[in-house]
């Protein structure tokens, strides 16, 4: 992309995130009640910013294979819940003990680590709440009640999947004994990747293509194509983690050292890292490319996604 096309849409991707911002405070519950301060810290957590990309996959990708309605949106917000319910869970102490998420006081600092815990608890919880209202949203013209109903479904059981012992937690928990160990052989942190920060961004494009009624076979190729994003996305944050600074990136950089994380970066170093980068991201394209449909700004966001600098 030229500079204008990139400053362009870069506009274009902050008034997408806008408009996603405002889909997920729409569906937050009310901070009232003997439970206020968990409903305050779960909005504290949710609101502190980002990029909002797993929902905009989620939302493009529905685009994208013909999706029509408002049966998108609850999964959209309930994709950002998981991802902060994870952030605020990674940063505790216990975990990678961070105090900076998004260029502000992580949640346990603010609320304390006990308020930090229950705060996620609820956002995974409140996460399927909220995906549930699907079935009161999908009313699409032209599609029969069970399909919409089994499409639904269909993506419930992938967020499930995905945010679970075989998606997220089983990355998580490789993860943390890959830090007791010696050392990490590439195959585990491949496995770290995939699962860890691979598993949301492949159940918001597979979310998007179900819930718009695309073929299992699509579904399949878009799951393929997550994988490569998401594996790139998490070396590129390796990367980054190494050169980048804290003001670009609104968090601590450093972390995986002061933490003695074994990296892409630190097993095969920068220049095959980024080499790696670039793999990934053309094998994913090219999935995409093969797939019928206007993909060119799906094709954009995922270059956008996977070499951004911060």
């Amino acid at each position: 992309m030229e500079e204008t096309e990139k400053l362009a849409f870069k506009k274009i991707l902050e008034e997408k995130a806008q408009a996603i911002e405002e889909v997920i405070k729409a569906y937050l519950p009310e901070k009232e009640g003997l439970q206020r301060t968990v409903i305050e810290a779960m909005h504290y957590s949710v609101l502190a910013g980002g990029k909002r990309l797993r929902p905009m996959l989620m939302q493009e990708t529905y685009k994208f294979c013909g999706g029509q309605g408002e049966c998108i949106k609850p999964f959209m917000a309930a994709m950002e819940m998981i991802h902060t319910y994870s952030l605020v869970h990674d940063d505790l102490p216990a975990m990678d003990n961070d105090e900076y998420r998004r260029g502000r006081k992580t949640t346990h600092v603010v609320y304390g680590e006990g308020m930090a815990v229950l705060a996620g608890d609820a956002l995974l919880n409140y996460a399927f709440e909220t995906a549930l209202k699907v079935f009161h949203t999908c009313e699409v013209d032209g599609v029969p009640l069970t399909d919409r109903y089994r499409a639904g479904a269909k993506a419930l059981s992938i967020l499930a999947n995905k945010a679970g012992i075989y998606g997220m937690i089983g990355g998580q928990n490789a993860d943390i004994e890959a830090e007791q160990a010696a050392e990490t052989d590439l195959s585990r942190l491949i496995f770290i990747h995939e699962h860890k920060t691979a598993a949301l961004i492949e159940a918001s494009i597979m979310i998007g293509a179900v819930l718009a009624g695309a073929k299992e076979e699509t579904v399949k190729a878009l799951e393929e194509c997550a994988s490569h994003i998401g594996i790139a996305f998490q070396i590129q944050d390796d990367i980054l983690d190494v050169v980048g600074d804290v003001e670009s990136l609104g968090k601590p950089i450093g972390s995986d050292e002061k933490n003695h994380k074994q990296t892409y970066v630190t097993l095969v170093g920068l220049k095959e890292a980024e080499r790696e980068v670039k793999a990934r991201s053309e094998k994913a394209l090219s999935i995409l490319k093969s797939l019928s449909g206007d993909s060119s700004f799906l094709q954009d966001l995922i270059k956008y996604l996977i070499h951004r600098n911060k």
